[in-house]
């Protein structure tokens, strides 16, 4: 079990050269049991050999506009493999990825390459120990794109990257 506080930057992927960096590959399966318009979810998760619930919250009190997008209250429990692929099966929004956790300095580097209806989309995150953390950030990254929040999990499992019009993609990209 873990809870605490998620502390996370997100970036779009430019280029292939995080690739020399992977430390280990797992395939995830994720779900949402619930996602609220104030962005407190519900999520349920499996990478085929273990499951977790996984609640997340905004950090409300003591918030700020520039740690706020950052910061998220996250409450995740392990579950049975069996119990994460049955609650799955009834979640409404799903999506899958292969997460490359990276051999990076300065926090905890992950790259998710998106698959199914989100393929094409490929993100870097970085979990950090505080907000202000300095960050040396590799050339393969692309735009910041945290507080984006069409382009959380959860709102890519409702509305996936392949019905995002070509307009909106690029202009991530500004």
């Amino acid at each position: 079990m873990a809870v605490g506080l998620e502390i996370e930057r997100r970036f779009l992927v430019r280029t292939t050269g995080w690739q020399d960096q992977v430390r280990t590959s797992i395939h995830l399966s994720q779900g949402y049991i619930s996602i609220s318009p104030h962005g407190v979810t519900t999520r349920v998760r499996h990478d085929h050999n273990r499951g977790w619930l996984t609640l997340k919250a905004p950090v409300a009190l003591g918030a700020t506009p520039a740690t706020a997008p950052i910061r998220r209250w996250e409450f995740e429990y392990a579950i049975p493999l069996g119990d994460a692929q049955c609650l799955l099966k009834y979640c409404p929004h799903q999506l899958s990825k292969e997460r490359h956790m990276l051999k990076l300095t300065g926090g905890d580097w992950v790259v998710d390459c998106f698959a199914g209806a989100n393929r094409g989309l490929v993100l870097a995150e970085v979990e950090l120990e505080r907000p202000d953390a300095g960050l040396c950030l590799p050339p393969w990254l692309g735009p910041e794109v945290t507080g984006n929040r069409r382009l959380s999990n959860a709102a890519l499992a409702c509305r996936p990257w392949s019905q995002w019009l070509e307009q909106e993609k690029q202009a991530l990209w500004r």
